[in-house]
This record gives structure tokens, C-alpha cells and sequence, in this order.
């Protein structure tokens, strides 16, 4: 099989958000679409870009991507990534296309001078802590709080 993995373009915000609702599924999270093409297409596609998007390709359609951004520690004093998303839809698990996803993102971060990669995931979603686990992740408990502005 023959994947692509690329950054992302505007013609792919339609597939993109269909991604994402997937990902909000698989999660058992909310998802609202209203508004997101426009708002993601400023977020990804701004200067300066606020939001970097990778996707994976197989045969013209997207099958996952990831999003992350560059982000200062007060703790460490350095830059570091935080993976925001990072998503491959079922039937293209287990093909390696989560590492390449998690590869690229350390090149990009650190020709961005960052430090390290941090992301989280829910409790339940024992497949991909055991991906992180694998790939060398860590794991810190905390909560996560939302607060509305």
C-alpha cells in the first residue's frame, strides 16, 4: 500500500473536518461543525501559522492526520510541541502511519528548536497509550480542566 504523507492543503478542510468528527467519535467527545472549515482553514493556513496539519494519503483520500503547535514551558524554559490531534482512521491502524505522523512531527519540532513533543489522551483509549508507550512516550496524571471564556 502506498500512503502519502504531506502537509496539509486547503481543498483537504472538507475531508479534514469529516477526520475530525471521526476523532471526536472514536473519543466519545462532543463535535460541533459549525463554522470549522473557516476557522481551521485560519488556523492552519495563517501568517503566521498558528496550527501545523500533517495528513496521510491513500489512494486520493485522507485517512488521518495530526495537528500540533509550538508552545513555551515556563517549567523548562524552552519551546516544546504539543500534538493537538492525531488521528487514522480504523482500517489504516497498525500500518506504521501513526510513527511516521509522530517522526515528522519531532523533525519539524525540533528544526523549531523545541525541546520535546507533549499531547494526552483519554483513559480508555488503551491502543494508543500502548502506541505511545512503544514509541517512548511518558506519561504524566493530571486533569484537564475547561474553563469558558
Amino acid at each position: 500500500m502506498s500512503y502519502i504523507l504531506r502537509k496539509a492543503i486547503k481543498n483537504d478542510l472538507p475531508k479534514l473536518i469529516d477526520l475530525c468528527k471521526q476523532h471526536a467519535a472514536y473519543e466519545q467527545a462532543d463535535y460541533h461543525e459549525g463554522g470549522k472549515q473557516s476557522l481551521l482553514e485560519k488556523a492552519i493556513f495563517s501568517k503566521p501559522q498558528i496550527c501545523h496539519c500533517l495528513v496521510i494519503e491513500y489512494q486520493n483520500t485522507l485517512v488521518g492526520y495530526a495537528t500540533y503547535l509550538q508552545q513555551f514551558s515556563t517549567w523548562d524554559g524552552a519551546y516544546y510541541i504539543y500534538m493537538d490531534c492525531l488521528f487514522v482512521e480504523e482500517e489504516h491502524r497498525s500500518k506504521g502511519l501513526g510513527n511516521l505522523l509522530i517522526e515528522r512531527i519531532k523533525a519539524d519540532g525540533k528544526s523549531l528548536g523545541c525541546s520535546h513533543i507533549q499531547w494526552q489522551t483519554p483513559t480508555f483509549n488503551t491502543r494508543a497509550m500502548k502506541f505511545y508507550d512503544r514509541i517512548g512516550g511518558t506519561s504524566k496524571s493530571k486533569e484537564r480542566y475547561f474553563l469558558p471564556i
